[in-house]
């Protein structure tokens, strides 16, 4: 049963999932202040620790985690290795991990798709998001955006969400919708756009969102709902044009571009829908040494110029203790599930 005293369960944290990214991570706690108390710690690390990513390299997740393997390994002086194993929306990666030994070796880059999504969206999961998983920290949470081929869109006339949605019911299966892979928010955003819209796009999931992205900017995808920090650079450099972002604000990265809820007209108001990503171990792993990777994960990212990366790229650092992330995780496992079920999502 829930802790009625936990600051996870008061009004503001009731309200995290409709309040911007960064504001709710702070109105909740979820910051990198706390941390779990010091225990006896163990020899571990005596040898290199694979992180690994559940998708291909580019995505944002890949980029997370490279993004934390060098602090890693500078705060225990041992390689922290990023480890790319796509396949089944993340399902495939996440498997590796839920199977493999218990001691501090193999670690996951876990996101809202393998933990949050998947067990509502897939009829058969290999493995349990909950039980077979520790969860040590939240690295980030970041919004989707809305991005088209920019010729595409010329060709088109597609300047806004509104012409967008006008050329997709004129042309309903004409236009392909990208994705880092099946479950993942990439993917849900577009099935939940879809249904809110009433339109249809004809959905293809790619093993992530690197080589997604590298067939929108070819002309090969029509739309995307990518992960802001892995499209930006497309974005900035004039590759993709951004329509919208998928959040209930803005984001600081793209203060000019519009949310979906305010693009969209009538039919997208409310829309929300955003993603996170974080690192477990498999469970049964130490406690000493979860607690020890979080305490570092939450002095990294409390670095101004962590922040300051993360934050220029479409993130929002947090660094939350194993248990705050735990609650974090079967709070999104209630959402999602309702918007599986709303949106009709299936896995092709």
């Amino acid at each position: 049963m829930t802790d009625c005293t936990s600051p996870l369960n008061s009004p503001a944290r009731r309200q995290w999932l409709r309040a911007p990214l960064g504001l709710a991570l702070a109105a909740t706690g979820l910051t990198a202040l706390g941390t779990a108390p010091a225990l006896a710690q163990s020899s571990w690390p005596t040898k290199s620790v694979r992180i690994v990513v559940p998708f291909a390299a580019g995505g944002t997740t890949d980029l997370l985690a490279r993004a934390m393997a060098p602090e890693l390994q500078k705060a225990f002086g041992q390689a922290f290795v990023v480890d790319n194993r796509a396949g089944a929306g993340g399902n495939v990666g996440a498997d590796i991990v839920a199977k493999s030994l218990a001691d501090g070796y193999t670690l996951l880059m876990g996101t809202v798709g393998t933990h949050g999504i998947n067990r509502a969206l897939y009829e058969k999961m290999p493995f349990d998001p909950i039980k077979d998983f520790a969860p040590i920290s939240l690295v980030a949470a970041v919004p989707n955006v809305m991005v088209v081929n920019p010729d595409k869109a010329r060709e088109l006339k597609i300047n806004t969400v509104q012409d967008f949605i006008k050329v997709a019911k004129a042309n309903p299966g004409k236009l392909n919708m990208a994705s880092s892979g099946n479950g993942t928010s990439i993917h849900l955003a577009g099935e939940l756009f879809k249904s809110m819209t009433n339109t249809y796009l004809i959905h293809f999931p790619y093993r992530g969102s690197g080589p997604a992205l590298m067939d929108l900017v070819g002309g090969n995808m029509d739309v995307m709902f990518d992960n802001l920090p892995s499209a930006l650079p497309q974005i900035k450099a004039g590759k993709l044009k951004a329509l919208a972002v998928t959040s209930a604000q803005r984001s600081p990265a793209l203060p000019d571009v519009p949310t979906l809820a305010e693009a969209g007209g009538p039919s997208l108001k409310g829309f929300d829908a955003s993603s996170w990503f974080g690192l477990l171990a498999p469970a049964g792993t130490p406690p000493d040494v979860v607690n020890r990777i979080q305490q570092e994960v939450a002095k990294s990212l409390a670095s101004p110029a962590m922040k300051e990366k993360l934050v220029a790229q479409g993130a929002l650092p947090s660094g939350i203790t194993p248990a705050e992330f735990a609650k974090l995780i079967d709070s999104e496992h209630k959402k999602w599930a309702q918007v599986v079920k709303t949106s009709g999502a299936k896995v092709d």
